[in-house]
C-alpha cells in the first residue's frame, strides 16, 4: 500500500506488502485443461457428428468474416466519398480570407443550383455557333433499299438489302432487328423480313412485291420499318424510311442508302397484343394452342373500354375448318385468359393449313365487332412464320411468344379464305337400304 513520508515536503508513494501473482506452467495447465473439457463438453451435446459440427463452425466462421469484411469496405466508402464531398468547392478558401469565403457561397448558393438544375432539364437553347442547333433528331441507323417496277405485270418490287448502325435496343448493347414493308393508304398488304439476333449491322437481302396500277403508283407510299424483336414483350420500333413514289423514274432500279426517320404515330393504329403458346406432338397429331393474355386491346365502348373474347380458328385449302373460342372478359382492356384448345391435325395436313387468332369485342344487343387478328402457318411470313417454325421445331414442347395484332381486312385478305370445306359426295341410290 503507499505511505507518507516524514522527511520530505513532497508526498511521495511508497509501496509496501504488494506482491505480484505469479503464474506457473501448472497454473496455465489447469487452465487449458478447463478450456478442453468446456470445448468437448459443448461439442458432446451437440446431436450431430463431430465432423459436419467442425464443417459447420468453420463454414460459420468464413461467413462472419466476409460479412465484417464487407461491413469495413462500405464505412470506408461512405468516408471517401463524405471527404470528397467536403472538398467541392473549398480549393479556394484560405482560413480568414472573406473574399474567398463568399465566393464559395455563391458557389453553393441553393438559388442558383436550383436555376443551374431547371436550365439542364428545361434544355436551355443553344447558341447559334453550335454546329447541333437546331436539330434534335436522334441516329438510329441507316438502311439499303431499292425499287423496281414491272408494268407490264403492274407489280413493284422492293428490296431489303442491309442496315447499318442501328440504334441498340437490347439493354444498350444490341438489337434483334427484322424490317416490316407494306404499302400506304391501303395497306392490304403486309411482309416482313426474317430476324436476325444480336447485330446493329443485319444483311437481309430479301425482296417482297406488290399489285399496284400504274396510276395508283404515283399516289402510294412505301414504308419500311425496322423493329427489334422481343419474344416476350412489345416489339419496340428503331425507326423508319417513308417514301411516295410520285416523281420516281421507273425506267432503271433504284437502290441507295436512307437514314431512319422517327416512326410517324398518326397512321399507325394499335389494335393491341395477344400471347399465346403453341404446342405439336407428332405422335399423337395433337396441335395445342393456349391462349394466355392479352394487353393494350382498342377500346370498342363508349365506357372506354371492351369485352374482349379470343377464337381460334384452323383453316385447311384455304377453307374454314374448325374453330374455337375462349370465354368473354367484361370491362377490360388487358385480359387473362389462359385457356387451352387442342386440335387433331396430321403432320401432313400440318403443311397446308393456317391457324388465325382473333380477338373480337362482344356485344348484347349488336353485332360483335372485330378488335384485330393475327394468323400463323407456312404461308406466314415475318413473326408469325418464326412463331411457326419454332413450334414445328421442338416438338412435345410450348412455347409462347407476343403478337401485335392486324386489322381484321388486312388478314383477310392476305388468307383469301373460301367458303368452307367442300362437302363429300353422296353415295347413288341403289333403291335398297
Amino acid at each position: 500500500m503507499p505511505a507518507f513520508s516524514s522527511n520530505s515536503t513532497t508526498w511521495t508513494p511508497t509501496f509496501t506488502n504488494f506482491t505480484f501473482p505469479t503464474y506457473t506452467n501448472t497454473t496455465k495447465n489447469q487452465i487449458l485443461t478447463k478450456v478442453e473439457d468446456t470445448v468437448k463438453s459443448f461439442l458432446d451435446n451437440i446431436p450431430l457428428p463431430r465432423w459436419l459440427t467442425v464443417v459447420l463452425m468453420v463454414v460459420g466462421a468464413i461467413l462472419i468474416l466476409i460479412i465484417v469484411l464487407c461491413l469495413c469496405l462500405k464505412c470506408c466508402r461512405k468516408s471517401k466519398t463524405k471527404e470528397k464531398k467536403d472538398k467541392i468547392g473549398l480549393k479556394g478558401v484560405n482560413g480568414g480570407s472573406t473574399t474567398a469565403l463568399r465566393r464559395f457561397w455563391k458557389s453553393i448558393n441553393p438559388l442558383r443550383l436550383f436555376r443551374a438544375r431547371r436550365r439542364k432539364k428545361n434544355k436551355v437553347q443553344p447558341e447559334v455557333t453550335d454546329p447541333d442547333y437546331g436539330s434534335s433528331k436522334e441516329f438510329r441507323g441507316k438502311l439499303l433499299y431499292s425499287l423496281d417496277y414491272s408494268v407490264p405485270q403492274s407489280e413493284l418490287t422492293v428490296g431489303i438489302k442491309e442496315a447499318d448502325s442501328l440504334k441498340a435496343m437490347d439493354l444498350g448493347v444490341s438489337s434483334d432487328p427484322y424490317v416490316k414493308v407494306y404499302m400506304c393508304p391501303d395497306k392490304n398488304k403486309t411482309c416482313e423480313t426474317k430476324v436476325l439476333k444480336n447485330t446493329l449491322k443485319p444483311v437481309f437481302n430479301e425482296s417482297f412485291t406488290f399489285q399496284v396500277s400504274k396510276a395508283a403508283l404515283s399516289k402510294s407510299t412505301v414504308v419500311m420499318q425496322v423493329y427489334d424483336f422481343n419474344r416476350f414483350s412489345k416489339h419496340n420500333i428503331i425507326g423508319e424510311v417513308r417514301l411516295q413514289l410520285e416523281n420516281f423514274d421507273w425506267n432503271h432500279v433504284m437502290e441507295e442508302w436512307q437514314d431512319l426517320s422517327e416512326p410517324s404515330r398518326h397512321e399507325e393504329e394499335n389494335r393491341g397484343d395477344i400471347c399465346f403458346s403453341l404446342r405439336y406432338v407428332p405422335t399423337s397429331n395433337k396441335l395445342t394452342v393456349v391462349i394466355l393474355e392479352a394487353k393494350n386491346l382498342k377500346v370498342m365502348d363508349l365506357g372506354g373500354s371492351s369485352d374482349p373474347y379470343v377464337k381460334v380458328q384452323l383453316t385447311l385449302d384455304k377453307r374454314k375448318w374448325k374453330k374455337r373460342k375462349t370465354s368473354v372478359k367484361k370491362r377490360t382492356l388487358a385480359p387473362y385468359y389462359n385457356e387451352s384448345f387442342t386440335f387433331s391435325v396430321t403432320f401432313e395436313q400440318l403443311q397446308r393449313v393456317n391457324l388465325v387468332i382473333a380477338v373480337w369485342d362482344y356485344d348484347t344487343m349488336t353485332r360483335n365487332d372485330a378488335i384485330g387478328k393475327i394468323y400463323l402457318g407456312c404461308e406466314a411470313s415475318g413473326n408469325q412464320l418464326r412463331h411457326w417454325a419454332d413450334m414445328l421445331s421442338n416438338p412435345r414442347r410450348p412455347v409462347a411468344q407476343w403478337h401485335s395484332l392486324l386489322s381484321a381486312q388486312q388478314v383477310d385478305s392476305a388468307l383469301n379464305l373460301k367458303r368452307k370445306l367442300p362437302k363429300p359426295p353422296k353415295l347413288p341410290f341403289n333403291g335398297h337400304r
